[in-house]
């Protein structure tokens, strides 16, 4: 830190000027041709990586409707649920979705600001906020665009941002090795736990299961319905969000979102035992995924519009803590999968997802079952010790002295 107050001391004494990023860069209109691209230069939303985890390949090419073109060293920012944190460098040119904004700089920009010092800007958790403050949708928040180029940067010395730069890629590149080492030991234990719950949830031999389709078992219920913006501003009722149901086996019935529901509104309200799904996902491998309901809400508590709820006729017939593991393993995937459409959007279809067959052992093997595997589970996923604990507490620290290089006193007009 030390080295980068030298700098902005001698560079910008009187503090740094502001401006906002429409004023040096653009969102990109031009169209590429999708025979220009193909896997490797085609980026969709869901070949970003949320915490600005970089890029995958794509296994599709850009649809009929064609491409926004980027350059190398512009900001690709996934429009779509900002909180995803999905912002990617550009190492290359292609070709991107319309649902991911290509941030270029103007030339009068280029002339101020680095481009990868812009990217340092944008992939950080104040601009995530910035843009989720100002999202449109409740269903599905999509950054405004107007708002993303009204956003004000910093525009220090370019000495202030090269040896800014320096540092996070000197920072990041040690954190990705020592993350990947984590990473790499924690996956092999998820491994095992996923080998280890199909294998017991296949019901290959030694248990005896009866098979129910889901809709003789219970029944399917839709999240909240005709909520405008405003609902979610000044609600009171808790609801459950979309990333709530996709991380958590267990859903947290004691969420900080809120929304309003009127005293006649027609809403179904979650309930113990209840086995909540995401409706839609930008990938086959991340759509379906399920968290049950394993604790009574204090309160009414609602369903993201996105997400869908399965009520059994009776937790006598399909324990929530049992449940909770059996929609994540193989033998109830891969069914889920089956039941989903789409090709850049997939959704689940409430027809066939009714017919899936549930195994189901008798209520005290189901309670015998999830104990086993909650003792195996909380070695991979409980974040207030072991592996997950120290990924997490790396990114916090990460983000943390990327945010305080990245802040400067502004400089008063004159």
């Amino acid at each position: 830190m030390s080295r980068i107050d030298e700098l902005t001391k001698q560079y910008a004494p009187d503090g740094v000027e502001y401006r906002a990023l429409g004023e040096v860069a653009q969102i990109c209109r031009e169209r590429v041709d999708h025979a220009e691209i193909g896997g490797t230069t085609y980026v969709g939303v869901d070949n970003l990586l949320p915490n600005f985890g970089g890029r995958k390949d794509s296994d599709y090419g850009a649809n009929s409707s064609g491409a926004i073109r980027f350059r190398e060293g512009d900001v690709l920012l996934g429009n779509i649920r900002p909180y995803l944190k999905k912002v990617w460098f550009a190492d290359r040119a292609g070709g991107a979705s319309p649902d991911v904004l290509a941030v270029s700089l103007l030339p009068w920009g280029r002339e101020r600001l680095l481009p990868k010092f812009l990217y340092f800007l944008l992939a950080s958790d104040p601009f995530i906020t910035y843009s989720m403050k100002h999202a449109k949708g409740a269903k599905m928040p999509r950054g405004d665009k107007k708002a993303t180029l009204a956003y004000r940067i910093p525009l220090p010395p370019v000495e202030v941002q090269r040896e800014i730069v320096r540092i996070l890629d000197a920072f990041t590149e040690l954190e990705a090795e020592l993350e990947a080492e984590l990473e790499a030991e924690l996956e092999a234990r998820r491994s095992q736990y996923a080998h280890y719950r199909d294998t017991v949830l296949s019901f290959t031999e030694g248990v005896r299961v009866q098979w129910i389709s889901m809709s003789d078992l219970g029944t399917l219920y839709g999240g909240l319905t005709g909520k405008s913006r405003a609902d979610f501003t000044d609600g009171s009722a808790p609801f459950i969000t979309y990333m709530n149901v996709f991380s958590n086996l267990s859903a947290d019935i004691a969420p900080d979102a809120r929304v309003k529901v009127g005293p006649h509104e027609r809403q179904t309200a979650v309930a113990y035992g209840d086995v909540l799904f995401t409706a839609s996902s930008e990938s086959r491998e991340e759509v379906g995924m399920a968290s049950a309901v394993v604790h009574e809400p204090s309160s009414p508590t609602y369903l993201n519009s996105f997400c869908f709820g399965f009520r059994p006729n009776s937790t006598a017939d399909l324990n929530p803590e049992f449940a909770k593991h059996l929609f994540r393993s193989r033998v109830m995937r891969d069914q889920i999968v089956k039941t989903a459409n789409g090709v850049t959007r997939i959704n689940i279809s409430k027809g066939p997802f009714g017919k899936m067959s549930v195994p189901l052992p008798d209520v005290e093997t189901q309670v015998r079952i999830a104990e086993v595997l909650d003792k195996f589970e909380a070695l991979v996923s409980d974040l207030s010790s072991g592996l997950p604990a120290e990924i997490d507490a790396r990114r916090q620290q990460y983000a943390y002295y990327r945010d305080r290089l990245l802040s400067f006193n502004e400089a008063v007009a004159s």
